[in-house]
């Protein structure tokens, strides 16, 4: 296993970290397989995605600050609850396949750090395990 740090410096935002995971697929040896990657935090999450386009991420975020606002009804007396909420719907995991050693991405797919509660320094845990 293998940990990246990444270091957030919005309330929101979504980071490429797609390198980060290439690095770890290359440094397990591990050429045919799956990448688990989790994230250990109840305010983030991350996802997979289109990358070459930034508006994409905008959209993305803006749509889920819309659906959940900061600022409304929460029980949760932190002032965090949006945040929680953004986690459970993206999802604090992701499987993608190994192949020839690298995550085998589709052309415009990106691996992206899901920031909900920032700024922040989290952790995204990295797992390769081989198929063959």
């Amino acid at each position: 296993m293998e940990t990246i740090d990444v270091s957030t410096r919005s309330r929101t935002e979504m980071i490429d970290i797609n390198k980060q995971v290439a690095a770890c697929v290359r440094k397990s040896g591990v050429k045919n397989g799956l990448c688990f990657l989790y994230v250990p935090h109840t305010t983030a999450a991350v996802t997979v995605n289109e990358g070459a386009d930034p508006s994409v991420k905008r959209d993305v975020l803006e749509t889920l600050n819309e659906l959940i606002p900061f600022e409304a009804d929460y029980s949760h007396t932190e002032g965090n609850s949006a945040a929680h909420i953004k986690s459970t719907v993206v999802g604090v995991s992701e499987v993608v396949p190994v192949r020839d050693g690298a995550p085998m991405l589709g052309t415009w797919q990106t691996i992206f750090f899901c920031e909900f509660d920032g700024p922040r320094r989290r952790k995204v845990h990295v797992v390769v395990s081989a198929s063959d």
